[in-house]
C-alpha cells in the first residue's frame, strides 16, 4: 500500500500508526464502494474434433472465436481462451424505493461472438458490454423491480455465463434465442412461487444502439414478456421444480433477408425443470419456436432440447442433453452457404463436471452432431461432405 510523504512522516513521529492507516484506507474503499460486489470468471479451454474435413464445424453459439462460422475462426483441434468475465454488482436491498446497478464486461473471442457492439457483423473487437443498467423499485403492491439499460434476455435454458450451464458447449436452442436486449424491463412478484416479467427493448438485440431498419418503422420496439413458476416446499420430492414460459416480438438484423423477410420475428419459449423421487436426479426439456415474419415460404426454426443432471456426489456430477431441430430458415447452415438452405438436425452432449480444486469448474465433454437431411459439415459452405461432427473437450473456469 503507498502513503503520501506527509502520512510517512506522522507515522514515524508515532502520531500515527501504520495499522490505522490500513484500516482507514480500508473503510474508504468499503465506503466508497457502499454495498459494491465485484465477481468473475476466466474460461479456457482444450477443444479436439476428430477426423479430417474440420472446414465447417456445427454452427452453434461461441463454437468459433468471432462473427461468423469459418475455418479461420474455428475452435477446433486447439486450445482457447474463451472469454473472461468482470462484474460489478450492487444489488437491491429491502427498502421500498432501493435502487442499484450492474455492469458486466466480457474480453476474449467470445465478447466478440457476442456482438454487443456497435460493429457488430463487421467482426468487431474482443470486447462487450455483456449487460449495464440501473435497477429501481416502485413499492407498487409487493413492488415492481426494475431495469434499465442493457440486460440479459428473458427466455433460455441456459445462460450467456458458461459456468452457468450444464453443459460447455451451448445448444442450439440458445443459438436461436436472443442473447441481449436494450431497453425497460419490469418485473412483479405475485408470491413466493410465481412473477412475471415484461419489457420493451430497441431490437432483438444484441448490438447497442441498434434500431428497426425498416421503412417507416421509426419508433418501432420489440416487446417481451414471461412468466415463471417455482412448485414450493410443500410438494415434497417436486419441490423446486420450475417453468418459464415466453415469448419476444419485434425486429432482428440478425434474421436472414431469404425469401423477402423484413427482420421481423417472434420467438416462443418454454422451459421446464422438474426434481425427480432420486436425489440429486433432475430433468429439464425446452422448446423454442422461431418465426419471421412476410416470409413468402415457411422458414420457421423449431427447436426441442431435452436434459438430464445427476448430482453423484458433492464435487462429482454428470449432464446430458439431446436435441431435435427443424431449421427450415438455414439458421445453422456454415456461413456462405445458399440462403435459406435448412436442414434437420439432432445432437446429443455428455458431460462430466467434477470441482477438484477451490473455485475451479473442471468438466470434460463429449458431442455429437448428425445432420439427418444431408451433408452439413466439411468441404466447402457450398459443398458440405460430412452428416456427422464430433466434438471433444475440456473446460477449466476459474470463479472469483
Amino acid at each position: 500500500m503507498k502513503f503520501n510523504k506527509w502520512t510517512v512522516g506522522l507515522a514515524a513521529a508515532g502520531i500515527v500508526t501504520v495499522p490505522s492507516l490500513i484500516q482507514a484506507q480500508t473503510n474508504l474503499v468499503q465506503t466508497m464502494a457502499a454495498g459494491t460486489s465485484l465477481t468473475g470468471y476466466v474460461d479456457v479451454a482444450a477443444q479436439w474434433n476428430p477426423g479430417t474435413g474440420n472446414g465447417n464445424t456445427p454452427n452453434y453459439a461461441f463454437s468459433h472465436t468471432g462473427v461468423g462460422n469459418t475455418p479461420s475462426t474455428s475452435k477446433a483441434d486447439g486450445f482457447n481462451l474463451n472469454v473472461v468475465d468482470i462484474a460489478l454488482d450492487k444489488p437491491l436491498d429491502e427498502t421500498p424505493w432501493a435502487a442499484g446497478y450492474h455492469v458486466e464486461l466480457e474480453f476474449g473471442p467470445d465478447a466478440a461472438a457476442l456482438g454487443t457492439d456497435s460493429s457488430y457483423g463487421t467482426g468487431g473487437g474482443d470486447f462487450a458490454v455483456r449487460q449495464a443498467y440501473v435497477t429501481m423499485r416502485t413499492p407498487v403492491g409487493n413492488g415492481i423491480d426494475w431495469k434499465l439499460g442493457v440486460f440479459d434476455t428473458i427466455i433460455g435454458y441456459e445462460s450467456t455465463s458458461g459456468p452457468n450451464n450444464p453443459n460447455y458447449t451451448r445448444s442450439y436452442g440458445y443459438t436461436a434465442e436472443p442473447t441481449t436486449h436494450e431497453g425497460l424491463l419490469g418485473t412483479y412478484k405475485l408470491c413466493d412461487a410465481a412473477s412475471v416479467t415484461a419489457g420493451v427493448a430497441n431490437t432483438f438485440g444484441p448490438m447497442i444502439g441498434s434500431r428497426d431498419t425498416n421503412p417507416g418503422s421509426e419508433g418501432s420496439k420489440t416487446y417481451m414478456a414471461a412468466a415463471n413458476l417455482t412448485a414450493p416446499k410443500s410438494w415434497g420430492w417436486l419441490a423446486d421444480s420450475s417453468a418459464t414460459l415466453g415469448v419476444i416480438n419485434g425486429f432482428s438484423a440478425a434474421v436472414p433477408q431469404a425469401f423477402n423477410a423484413n427482420g421481423n420475428l417472434t420467438h416462443y419459449y418454454a422451459g421446464f425443470t422438474m426434481s425427480t423421487p432420486v436425489t440429486g436426479l433432475k430433468a429439464g426439456f425446452a422448446l423454442d419456436a422461431r418465426h419471421p415474419h412476410n416470409a413468402s415460404k415457411p422458414e420457421d426454426t423449431w427447436i426441442y432440447g431435452f436434459y438430464t443432471d445427476y448430482q453423484a456426489t458433492e464435487k462429482l456430477s454428470f449432464h446430458g442433453r439431446a436435441e431435435y431441430v427443424d431449421d427450415r430458415a438455414g439458421l445453422f447452415s456454415p456461413v456462405g452457404a445458399p440462403p435459406g438452405k435448412g436442414a434437420r438436425l439432432f445432437e446429443f452432449t455428455a458431460t462430466a463436471q467434477y470441482d477438484l480444486w477451490k473455485n475451479v469448474l473442471s468438466r470434460a465433454e463429449i458431442r455429437w452432431d448428425h445432420a439427418s437431411s444431408g451433408p452439413l459439415y466439411g468441404g466447402t459452405a457450398n459443398a458440405p461432405t460430412l452428416r456427422n461432427a464430433v466434438l471433444l473437450a475440456a473446460n477449466v473456469v476459474y470463479k472469483f
